[in-house]
């Protein structure tokens, strides 16, 4: 099995120890990005850009987290759509992400930041 990075979660009144891995912390805010209008999709390398067009879903792609004991800092590389204010979407992306990953596993966010890798013209 592939040791994977991963980080234990404070639980008062816990009956076992929780561990979230970085991955899922990953596809969360991933999935907080997509989920914001004018965001077209995800942007990555061009062998994940490849092995998305052929239908193999990774839903960590374009998304590079940092997560220590206490906090979370994460790195996101998207495409818009076109006609979308970028400060805007960026500004709703940031703000999307930092609650989803706050509600969900409880730790706190430092930084999201965002990368515009691309314009879609469709």
């Amino acid at each position: 099995m592939e040791n994977k990075e991963k980080i234990a979660v404070e639980a008062p009144d816990r009956l076992g120890e929780v561990c979230i891995a970085d991955d899922v912390v990953a596809v969360i805010a991933g999935l907080a990005a997509t989920e914001v209008e004018g965001v077209d999709s995800m942007a990555d390398n061009i062998t994940n850009d490849l092995v998305w067009k052929l239908g193999m879903k990774n839903l960590s792609r374009g998304v590079k987290v940092d997560v220590t004991e206490e906090h979370v800092s994460v790195d996101l590389s998207l495409n818009i759509k076109y006609s979308y204010s970028i400060p805007e979407v960026s500004r709703k992306v940031q703000e999307r992400v930092t609650a989803a990953i706050e509600n969900m596993t409880g730790l706190k966010v430092l930084e999201v930041n965002v990368k515009i890798a691309g314009v879609n013209i469709e």
